[in-house]
Formats: structure tokens, C-alpha cells, sequence
């Protein structure tokens, strides 16, 4: 059955209905556009007024380096190393793969100033009023298991420092194989989390703002100290690659860049939740330029040099920033690190792992949830899912649980791009972003070629997803073994397959041709 329908995209020339424009070119709705009824708005996915939009450089910039200076951040230098790279390879993969998922991220953010719209509210423009629920639920469902994972190592930080401070705490009886003190640790935390982002997102924009230079400065005390105590950076920086440049290295390197990638590809598509509180274009792309790949890459090099310097001090590396701060017997020094953990975990968690899926639950239902009930099911599903599991092994970690979101992600990220930036070059009616039966209503509130362009990008990205065996969930084969050589490379994959179909099956049609 077909169906003739508004056009797909304005045309780039023509005004944008019910909507006021000002010098920046930043669109807001006058009030009373969107019906106080409507099934597809509430207070948290309307647009952002033009007067609330104040995020400057700086805050965007603090955004990400609160951000990326966190615990499984830290691991990721080891995760390469473990794999048979040298520091100098660990580093240069990580700068590489963060300067490549920064093009994107600029990209989907250019809507936030621009609209003042989150992420699930921007998806509606490709997929759907009702469509964007599809990539809006597997962003909620990446960012509950990030919840859990951080969340665990947060309480696992505090648990270990709290436990030198006290004594005794690994000794606590245990419930469900763990001593009920960790156990009490991870509530506290978590309990601690929900009741910052309750507070809604301008309390998390002053957070940010001071835990930024905090936990940088933590990270260079513990670099000093180490230096310190070893004499000296110590003997890992000497240390050669097990895989050389050669035909050993690339096999490692592309998984390797994938999962880098994937580890703020979640942001590339919800960074609209962010840069919707822009002042302008200029405060968005210079503070996450500034504030991503440099940030990144410094804590990479920070993780490597104090890994190094607690080899020379104590005969083995140890990558675990908490368990090296355990080791000082100054209470002080205890209590600093206790406190730089908490505020570094907490950081990120709250803005990359509680804000998108809050939107995107209230995408879901917007009568029913808001911003502050999509926070509190993020925790508890963050918790239901255990998804602490997956940091088990760096094969699990980066290989699978990385690769495979990545791959996923991308492929929503390929057409998120496509539409705004190709099909419709950045021009949206507002308005019907919030209506029924407007332009973007498409058949029953959904795009078929929006999710055709998924379902064959997410295949052709995933499908041939394998394991080493004994390494992972995966058949050795791959899961679609034809598409085996393609997994190594599941994000540009994905991103890549998508936005060229889409594209394509988007193409400008005659006034009154069919939709699929």
C-alpha cells in the first residue's frame, strides 16, 4: 500500500513555518505553536528558548574534560597495551580514533544551538515522530550498561580507599559472592549520581565547570608522586611493541581503532542533548574541539607515564589508578584520591551516561516520563542489566561490548548526518518536529527508508561479528561469516553503509510520487 505524503525536506530557501529566526540563526517557537496536548512534547523535549542558551566554550569544553577523565579512560592505554602494543601505539590509536569521532560529533551537535532540540527529537526528522523511539531506546540501552559499568567502578574506587582508610572492609561478609560494604559503597554512589542530574541540567553545567580542573589536577598529583618515588618515569616507556608496525600490528590496530571510536561514539549521536544549551555554533565547535581529542589524549599519555613510574616502584604495572592511590599509607593522600575518584566517575556518568537516556525514555512517552523519571529508570536499569561483566577481558571489552555498540551507533550516525546535512542541508520545520501528520509524520509516524538504512548498515557493521575461541560470545566464523572481514571495521562500517543508502533512497522525487 502506498501513500502520497508532504515532501520529504523544505526547500533549503523557504521559511521555516511558526518559527522565529534570529541574527545567529538560531530558531526558536513562539509560545502556544505546540498544543500543551500534544502526545509527542513536554517541558523537557521542547526547544530550548533562545534566552536559555547560554553554554559558552568553556563549558563545553569542561564538559569533556570532565568527561574523559574517568577510571575506564584510564584502562584504555592498558587494554591496548595487554593486546601487544607499545605506549607510544596505545596513544597514537586513541588520539587518532578521538580526532576521527569528533568529525560526527560536530556534525549531529550543529542542531543544538541551531533548534535547541535533544537527540530523540532530532532523530525524528529521519526516522519518524514515532520512529526515532528505534534509535533513541538502543542509545537509552548503550548508556543503562555504561551507567552500570561506571557506577560499579566508582563504588569499587571508593570501597578500595575507604577500605585502606578503615581496614577491614574486605573482610565484611559477603553477600552474592561480594563483601556487603562494596555492596553499600555502589548504593551510596549510585544514590549520590541520581541526586545530582535530579537537579536538572543547569546544576550539572555548574558541576562540570569545577570538577574539570579538579580531576585534572588530581590525575598530575599522582603523576608527580609516582615520578617522585620511582626517581624517574620508570622502565615501561622503554618497553617494545610485541607487534612491531608490521604484519602483526594492523590485524590489532583496526578492531583496536573501532573500539576506541566506540567509546564516545554514544555521544556523537546525543550530543545535541548537550549543545542545545549552546550560545552559538562557535561555543560548540571550539569547546569540544578543544575539549575531546586533546583531553583524551593527555590522560592517555598521563596513564602511561604513572603506569611506567609504579613499574619501577613496584616491580610490576599496575594500570588501575585507584589501586596505585591505595598504596600510599598518608591518610591525606587517601582521602584526596577518594574524593578525585568520586568527582572524575561522577562527572562522567551523569553527562554521558544519565542525560540520554533520560531524554530518550521521555522520547518514548512524554505524558507519562520526563527528564528526571528517565534519570531514575536509567539507574535502576543501569543496575538490573550487571553490566559490570564486560570489563572482564580486553578481547570482551574492546572487541565485543565496544565493537558491536559502535558498530550500531554509527549506523544510526550515518543517517542522522545524511538527513540533516545532505537531504535537508540543515533546514528543519521546527514545528513538525512536535505534530502529527506533518512532514515528518511519514507512513503512521515512521520512515521506512530511514529504518531500511538501518536494518542494512547495522548488518553489514554487526553481522559479522566473531570471537577467538574461548574469547568471546561469538562464533569463530562470525556470525554472517561473509561478512566476517568487515567487522574489524563495524563503526566506519555502519556509518558509512547508512548514510549512502539513505541517500540514496532519499533522492528529490516529482511533486506527488509515492513514498516506499
Amino acid at each position: 500500500m502506498t501513500a502520497t505524503v508532504p515532501p520529504a525536506s523544505p526547500d533549503p530557501g523557504e521559511p521555516i513555518a511558526a518559527a522565529r529566526t534570529d541574527p545567529q540563526g538560531r530558531v526558536e517557537l513562539p509560545p502556544g505553536v505546540v498544543p500543551d496536548d500534544s502526545r509527542f512534547a513536554n517541558a523537557d523535549l521542547l526547544p530550548v528558548p533562545v534566552a536559555r542558551r547560554r553554554w559558552t566554550t568553556y563549558n563545553f569544553a569542561a564538559l569533556w574534560v570532565g568527561m574523559a577523565h574517568n577510571i575506564p579512560s584510564w584502562l584504555l592505554a592498558s587494554g591496548l597495551v595487554t593486546l601487544g602494543m607499545d605506549w607510544k601505539q596505545a596513544v597514537f590509536t586513541i588520539a587518532l580514533a578521538n580526532l576521527i569521532v569528533l568529525f560526527p560529533m560536530l556534525l549531529t551537535g550543529h542542531a543544538g544551538p541551531k533548534y535547541g532540540i535533544p537527540f530523540p527529537v532530532l532523530a525524528r526528522a529521519s526516522f519518524g515522530l514515532r520512529g526515532a523511539n528505534l534509535p533513541a531506546l538502543i542509545r537509552a540501552a548503550v548508556a543503562c550498561a555504561w551507567f552500570g559499568i561506571q557506577t560499579w567502578i566508582g563504588g569499587q574506587g571508593i570501597f578500595v580507599l575507604l577500605g585502606k582508610i578503615f581496614g577491614g572492609w574486605a573482610d565484611a561478609s559477603r553477600i552474592g559472592g561480594q563483601p556487603w560494604t562494596l555492596w553499600l559503597c555502589f548504593v551510596l554512589f549510585w544514590a549520590l549520581e541520581l541526586a545530582i542530574i535530579y537537579r536538572g541540567m543547569d546544576t550539572l553545567r555548574r558541576f562540570e565547570n569545577w570538577a574539570a580542573p579538579f580531576v585534572i589536577v588530581g590525575a598530575l598529583v599522582l603523576l608527580v608522586w609516582i615520578t617522585v618515588k620511582a626517581g624517574g618515569l620508570g622502565p615501561l616507556l622503554d618497553q617494545p611493541s610485541e607487534l612491531g608496525w608490521g604484519a602483526e600490528f594492523w590485524p590489532v590496530f583496526f578492531p583496536s581503532l573501532m573500539g576506541m571510536i566506540a567509546f564516545w561514539s554514544t555521544l556523537s549521536l546525543n550530543i545535541p542533548d548537550f549543545t542545545r544549551f549552546g550560545a552559538g555554533q562557535r561555543a560548540q565547535i571550539w569547546g569540544q574541539s578543544l575539549g575531546l581529542p586533546t583531553t583524551m589524549t593527555l590522560f592517555a599519555l598521563l596513564s602511561v607515564f604513572v603506569t611506567s613510574g609504579s613499574q619501577a616502584v613496584y616491580g610490576a604495572a599496575v594500570w588501575d589508578p585507584v589501586e596505585l592511590a591505595a598504596k600510599t599509607d598518608n591518610v591525606f593522600g587517601l582521602l584526596f584520591a577518594l574524593v578525585t575518584v568520586l568527582i572524575a566517575t561522577i562527572s562522567v556518568n551523569i553527562a554521558a551516561n544519565v542525560v540520554s537516556p533520560a531524554y530518550d525514555l521521555a522520547n518514548l512517552a512524554p505524558k507519562l516520563i520526563n527528564f528526571r523519571t528517565g534519570a531514575l529508570i536509567t539507574g535502576v536499569v543501569g543496575v538490573v542489566i550487571m553490566p559490570w561483566k564486560l570489563t572482564a577481558t580486553p578481547e570482551l571489552y574492546i572487541f565485543t561490548w565496544l565493537g558491536l555498540v559502535g558498530g550500531l551507533l554509527g549506523t544510526v550516525a550515518g543517517i542522522l548526518i545524511a538527513d540533516y546535512w545532505i537531504v535537508r542541508r540543515t533546514v528543519l520545520d521546527l514545528a513538525d518536529l512536535y505534530r502529527p501528520g506533518g512532514r515528518y509524520w511519514y507512513r503512521n509516524g515512521w520512515n521506512p527508508r530511514a529504518v531500511l538504512a538501518f536494518a542494512v548498515g547495522g548488518v553489514l557493521a554487526v553481522g559479522g561479528s566473531h570471537s577467538a575461541p574461548g574469547k568471546g560470545p561469538f562464533p569463530e566464523d562470525g556470525l554472517i561469516p561473509f561478512l566476517k572481514p568487515l567487522a574489524d571495521y563495524g563503526w566506519a562500517v555502519g556509518l558509512a553503509a547508512s548514510l549512502v543508502l539513505y541517500v540514496a533512497l532519499t533522492r528529490p522525487r516529482p511533486a506527488g510520487r509515492a513514498e516506499l
